[in-house]
């Protein structure tokens, strides 16, 4: 399942990182892309989106929608 989160915070390729490697560790196969200058994160997973949400709040990320 395709879901897309408006992420704010992320200021730089380590944030990058952070977000994608936080997801991970709830799916290791999600495919995670990061457009830091529109703030979005797309991510394709099988897990649902507020497991994937908490674990991008988890890493001290805002978000938004």
């Amino acid at each position: 399942m395709n879901q897309i989160f408006t992420v704010t915070g992320m200021t730089c390729g380590h944030c990058e990182k952070a977000v994608t490697r936080a997801l991970q560790q709830v799916d290791p196969q999600a495919q995670v892309l990061i457009d830091r200058a529109q703030n979005r994160v797309q991510v394709e997973s099988v897990h649902s989106r507020e497991a994937l949400a908490h674990a991008i709040v988890e890493e001290g990320y805002a978000v938004l929608a």
